[in-house]
């Protein structure tokens, strides 16, 4: 295992995001969050794959000056419907706007992990790639799930573990986790890389 003078390395999940915590929590692996500063403006022309997975890389790396003998975990996720990208809506109209217009539609979803030793400097990245496929929503449907689930902190305005599964046709991804915004198949590769066992 990752250690400092025989002493586990501390795991620190660069977020502050409750989702992500929850996920985290799921893997019954101690950890710390602390929320990163860093500006999450899209390069000009850049993918969103390259999007999410710089923006996690520059998660990890935000906090190294406060953990520097650490494991840091950074996450992001990029919602696109077509060539737009999903924000969080922050309010009921926005949520009603971007699920009226995700009806009948795909979303992809690009959620990438960055997995950095703050002491030697090393990270390794992932990315998964979902699609969500919408069924075809009336707006009265719309507007019952947004008032149940209420999911204005939620990229393209749901919420996958409660009440948003109502509104897909299917998922097409690798892991259900990622959705909510953290891949734990691949972070649980990424820690055993680390010498980090999730099971042992």
């Amino acid at each position: 295992m990752s250690t400092i003078n025989n002493i586990p390395k501390q795991l620190v999940l660069a977020s502050s995001s409750p989702f992500r915590q929850a996920l985290l929590k799921k893997l019954h692996l101690s950890f710390s969050a602390a929320s990163p500063d860093v500006d999450e403006t899209a390069l000009t022309e850049e993918s969103p794959r390259d999007l999410s997975k710089r923006l996690a890389v520059l998660k990890a790396h935000a906090l190294v000056s406060k953990y520097p003998n650490h494991l840091i975990i950074g996450s992001d996720q990029v919602a696109m419907l077509g060539e737009q990208q999903l924000h969080k809506p922050g309010s009921p109209e926005k949520a009603f706007e971007d699920l009226k217009r995700a009806s009948g539609k795909q979303v992809v979803f690009y959620t990438s992990v960055c997995l950095l030793d703050s002491e030697t400097g090393q990270y390794i990245t992932d990315v998964d790639r979902c699609v969500v496929h919408f069924r075809t929503l009336t707006e009265s449907q719309i507007a019952r799930y947004i008032e149940l689930d209420e999911p204005y902190n939620c990229a393209a305005s749901f919420k996958s573990e409660a009440m948003g599964i109502a509104l897909f046709e299917k998922i097409e991804g690798e892991d259900p986790n990622a959705l909510i915004g953290l891949p734990l198949i691949r972070l649980i590769r990424m820690l055993e890389a680390f010498d980090y066992p999730v099971l042992s």
